[in-house]
């Protein structure tokens, strides 16, 4: 792609707006609850908030200076910087790794939208009964159906471009998501009984911390933030050279721990309300979206209406990080193969279709085909988040440091006159602390897959 013919934002808040919305997604509305209840509430968001500012701002940072920079997508940037085998490696793992992810994130797309459309048209009772989650994923049929409505709406957005698609579906539907995780949050919150979840949520208790406390939060960071997925990078690309970074990225920074924070609010409160102050009950995982929280939504007086804004909110969600991950794709084949952004769009298409159908099929009529004891859906999951983007993180610190040089970054983070206020930690993090941070969620959810501990 000519870099004078490139996409762009329009300025700092379509850039801040589609970075908010690329971290914003599913890891915010779906995973930061379950795990913030799981390891120790108030304690993991302490933790959480200080990997943020730390780890988590030195990521943004470094893959969108090299994305700006290069003003190219990742392979292309990558390159740029420098010719190295290991370099092209990189640039290629941060290319495939939305590919591998978009599939099945549209498969959970896609079971948010059948929850939708359920409490839109159904009896709430039945929905929020142990069976429907269970015998809804494992009929095939009717996950695929769901999967494939999902990812027409990424597709249409995609096509449209970055200015007139991507750009404008976040600029309507960020602000929409913060006042509807305002209005559920504040609903939860007032339940009766809910008052134990906001301070176990809030208020750190350090009988609760562990290691794996640090591990999950860790982890967390990749999901929340949108780190070493190529979407950083690519839309680092799409911004212009007057648009601060650091401040921009402070306000991503902001925006996405935010609405983890808000989510927490709408669902550890409502659980501990409906639980009666049990917090066993918050140990359900991944379950706790898609069965407790439609059996508290299903006893709760407004229920239906609370239940259509939250899976309203957490589809709004879902979306604006699916286009983001695909958009990175796209952008790929533009810069590196020549290709319109129609044929790009078709080519992910049948790759979404085509891995999409083995996670649909994954928990039913391909349930018996698993590998490493899991099935499609949660092995794309564990190889992508556990183990290719610890990697691409290290190959980013690595070209950042290595290639492109700290005074490169200081320079690019400083046009026009604009500050590098956290210098020291940006230097200190990608020289040691990211790299090491990495390597310790590799090791430990490789260790966690064969069972050679328990996160």
């Amino acid at each position: 792609m000519d870099n004078q013919n490139r996409g762009s934002f329009t300025g700092k808040l379509g850039y801040v707006l589609s970075a908010a919305g690329a971290s914003v997604g599913l890891g915010n509305i779906w995973r930061f609850p379950y795990l913030a209840a799981k390891y120790g509430g108030g304690v993991f968001l302490l933790v959480y908030i200080l990997l943020a500012v730390t780890f988590g701002y030195t990521m943004i940072i470094a893959e969108t200076v090299l994305g700006r920079a290069s003003h190219q997508s990742p392979v292309g940037a990558f390159r740029f910087f420098s010719k190295g085998k290991a370099s092209a490696f990189g640039g290629w793992l941060n290319a495939v790794i939305p590919a591998l992810i978009v599939p099945y994130y549209s498969v959970i797309g896609g079971w948010v939208c059948k929850y939708l459309f359920a409490f839109c048209t159904q009896d709430l009772n039945e929905v929020a009964t142990d069976t429907f989650f269970t015998d809804f994923i494992t009929d095939g049929k009717s996950t695929e159906l769901w999967f494939c409505v999902f990812a027409v709406m990424i597709l249409v957005i995609i096509c449209n471009g970055v200015e007139n698609g991507i750009e404008r579906v976040s600029r309507l539907v960020m602000p929409v998501l913060v006042v509807l995780a305002v209005i559920i949050s504040v609903y939860a919150m007032t339940r009766p009984g809910a008052m134990e979840g906001v301070k176990y949520f809030l208020i750190p208790n350090f009988n609760n911390f562990s290691w794996m406390t640090v591990v999950s939060a860790m982890g967390q960071m990749f999901y929340s933030l949108s780190i070493a997925m190529g979407i950083l990078i690519t839309f680092g690309s799409y911004m212009k050279p007057d648009v601060e970074i650091e401040t921009s990225t402070a306000q991503v920074e902001i925006f996405d721990t935010g609405i983890a924070i808000l989510a927490g609010m709408m669902i550890i409160p409502a659980v501990f309300a409906f639980s009666g102050g049990d917090p066993a009950a918050l140990n359900k995982g991944p379950s706790l979206m898609f069965v407790t929280m439609p059996k508290i939504l299903a006893e709760m007086s407004g229920g239906r209406i609370i239940g259509i804004l939250f899976f309203v909110l957490v589809l709004f969600a879902a979306l604006t990080s699916a286009i983001a991950l695909t958009e990175s794709i796209v952008s790929t084949f533009a810069d590196e193969l020549k290709w319109s952004r129609a044929k790009g769009t078709v080519f992910i298409a049948i790759i979404i279709l085509g891995l999409g159908t083995l996670s649909c099929l994954g928990y039913g009529p391909l349930s018996f085909i698993t590998i490493i004891g899991k099935p499609f859906l949660d092995f794309f999951d564990f190889i992508t988040n556990s183990v290719m983007m610890p990697i691409s993180a290290i190959m980013i610190c690595w070209v950042v440091k290595r290639h492109m040089g700290l005074d490169a970054v200081e320079a690019e983070v400083t046009r026009d006159g604009h500050p590098f206020r956290r210098k020291k930690i940006f230097n200190f993090m990608i020289r040691y602390a990211c790299p090491l941070f990495c390597i310790i969620i590799l090791v430990s959810s490789i260790a966690d897959a064969f069972g050679w501990i328990h996160m």
